[in-house]
């Protein structure tokens, strides 16, 4: 609480009376908007905001320059990246299929081992039965 500087009511209102006139007679000398001065302020102002627009604009030209330019890097980005799994998918393909081609070739060639063997059991068969009907 300020301390008591022995101010009395009616001194308050001069106080403020005097403060009321002093912003009234502040508001009435106030040059009025045809005075050149102010007219070279209202100038300076609308310049600085022109100015202000232009860069503005300026920003969100090179904001959208560089906006395409990303969005042109991501695109190659993506392009290439789906390239690279095309490639990788086309060398898995090719990978299974000579794997599959490996295992039918295994295959045949243990088919061609079970015929030979086969084919030689009969063949011995066929001997062994010319063998016996020789020797009777």
């Amino acid at each position: 609480m300020p301390p008591y500087n022995g101010h009395n009511f009616q001194d308050r209102q001069t106080e403020a009376a005097n403060a009321r006139k002093a912003q009234l007679e502040k508001f009435r000398s106030r040059p009025d908007s045809s005075d050149p001065a102010v007219v070279e302020k209202q100038a300076q102002r609308r310049a600085v905001i022109e100015a202000r627009k232009v860069r503005e604009a300026e920003r969100e030209r090179k904001r959208k320059i560089k906006d395409a330019e990303e969005a042109a890097r991501k695109a190659a980005n993506e392009a290439a990246r789906q390239e690279q799994l095309r490639l990788e998918a086309e060398l898995q393909e090719q990978l299974r299929l000579e794997e599959i081609a490996r295992k039918e070739v295994l295959e045949a060639e243990k088919k061609a081992e079970r015929d030979a063997r086969y084919a030689a059991r009969k063949a011995r068969k066929a001997q062994r039965k010319n063998e016996i009907q020789r020797y009777r």
